[in-house]
């Protein structure tokens, strides 16, 4: 995608993940501040809600936020 200085743009508009999906590691790993290995872990352990797009890691921003305020909740019993 080329931007207005002529130059090409290597962020796609339409997966700006800035609303509930979050598509691949990278993007999740930012959303909960944690590495992409952990992320591949989470994932692979099963401890975090996600799901496959192709053969691509997502999450919804949602779905993990309420599992953080879960583990807080089971934690600060």
């Amino acid at each position: 995608m080329r931007n207005r200085g002529g130059t090409v743009s290597k962020t796609n508009p339409a997966n700006d993940n800035q609303g509930d999906l979050l598509l691949g590691a990278p993007a999740i790993a930012n959303f909960l501040g944690v590495t992409q290995r952990q992320v591949y872990r989470l994932v692979a352990d099963r401890l975090i809600p996600s799901f496959k797009l192709g053969s691509t890691i997502s999450a919804r921003r949602s779905s993990l936020t309420a599992w953080m305020d879960g583990a807080e909740l089971r934690v600060a019993v």
